[in-house]
């Protein structure tokens, strides 16, 4: 348990109160105004990495991005796309919003690119 836990439960049991930190919100990556964390990003990846290791193929998420624009990604591999969504929550069908995590079939994060400031139906990197 780490220290701030610690404090945190001890304030608790003495006080019955517990003063809640401000989250900080780091951004992993930022789509058009949209800050996304690094957990948002894994919790994306991996709800993606599990349907499609799942065997899900149909035309919906998670499906093969052919990275038509050229993005020079960090990892190799048939690359798959999934939607991110800007309010927090794993993506479960319905309007996907405009920004998609970018894995490949070994689980490895590939990037985060937006449909934002792109022009038509591109895709430009977050």
């Amino acid at each position: 348990m780490q220290f701030s836990q610690l404090f945190a439960l001890t304030t608790l049991l003495v006080t019955g109160v517990v003063a809640m930190p401000t989250e900080k919100r780091d951004c992993a990556y930022t789509c058009g105004t949209v800050c996304y964390t690094s957990s948002a990003v894994t919790a994306a990846l991996n709800a993606g990495y599990n349907l499609e290791s799942w065997g899900e193929e149909d035309d919906s998420y998670p499906h093969v991005y052919h990275n038509y624009e050229g993005f020079d990604f960090p990892v190799s591999g048939t690359y798959y796309e999934f939607p991110i969504l800007r309010d927090g929550y794993v993506y479960d069908g319905g309007s996907p919003g405009a920004d998609r995590v970018i894995f490949n079939d070994n689980d490895q994060l590939a990037g985060v690119i937006t449909h934002t400031g792109a022009r038509g139906d591109d895709f430009v990197s977050c």
